[in-house]
């Protein structure tokens, strides 16, 4: 008898004027052919054309929540506090799940009957058309373990499966980077993390400001520092910029 568990998934998109991109999103969780989910969208009050899209798919989104909010990470709080499931699927507005049977597939990768506490696969890039670009620059190492992150944010947090009874609120204190924070956080509670050795998510390569960039970088190094100390985080990086002058990166 088979007792494996059909584990149910919130699938969360957080958004704020985003009619060029938001059909699409829904869509890819829509037309999956696992059907154990919610979809829960949480809207910053948009002023486009995105609630009248959205409202096209209203019988498939099981909680709609749009008011003003304190920026991305008080958004997704919002969703982590809407969730029922069984594990918080973080899909922003713009990215896809990679094939309509993802959470299938996700789903039949795990064995035995307990559900793992964190679940996680890779994340390839693609353009506004949905053009494959590359796969993430960062490798997704085969095993993953909270002290992982030491090397950056190896796995893409819509990669990045939480159980919902592990998940904290996101820290917003962190206006770029807090999804590194909550990552490390859970995974420092997680007892078993998951490699589906599947491609998740294909990711909407939009750019990002040099200013952002600065500033995210900034925000992990205090993030890293807080986890993993002062003197390996230093360490690290200073070993990554001789790596990179004796062999620069592609």
């Amino acid at each position: 008898m088979n007792n494996r568990p059909n584990p149910r998934f919130s699938v969360i998109t957080v958004t704020y004027n985003a009619e060029k991109v938001i059909e699409k999103t829904i869509q890819s969780v829509v037309g999956q052919t696992y059907k154990e989910w919610e979809y829960i969208i949480i809207d910053g009050a948009s002023k486009d054309n995105t609630l009248a899209i959205i409202d096209k798919y209203r019988d498939n989104v099981n909680k709609l929540i749009s008011e003003p909010d304190k920026g991305l990470y008080d958004a997704m709080n919002k969703g982590i506090a809407a969730a029922s499931g069984d594990y918080l699927c973080f899909l922003n507005a713009g990215d896809i799940f990679h094939e309509s049977n993802t959470l299938q597939f996700i789903s039949d990768s795990i064995s035995g009957n307990t559900l793992p506490d964190i679940i996680y696969g890779e994340t390839a890039i693609v353009d506004k058309d949905d053009n494959f670009l590359h796969m993430r620059r960062l490798k997704t190492p085969e095993k993953l373990t909270w002290k992982s992150f030491k090397q950056g944010m190896l796995v893409c947090h819509q990669a990045f499966f939480a159980k919902r009874t592990l998940a904290e609120p996101f820290d917003l204190s962190y206006r770029f980077s807090a999804d590194f924070d909550w990552c490390i956080r859970v995974m420092k509670k997680a007892s078993t993390l998951h490699n589906t050795h599947i491609t998740v998510i294909d990711y909407l390569d939009e750019g990002l400001t040099t200013q952002n960039h600065k500033a995210s970088l900034k925000e992990r190094f205090h993030i890293m520092a807080k986890h993993y100390g002062w003197v390996s985080t230093v360490a690290h990086h200073i070993w990554f910029v001789i790596r990179l002058i004796v062999k620069p990166e592609k």
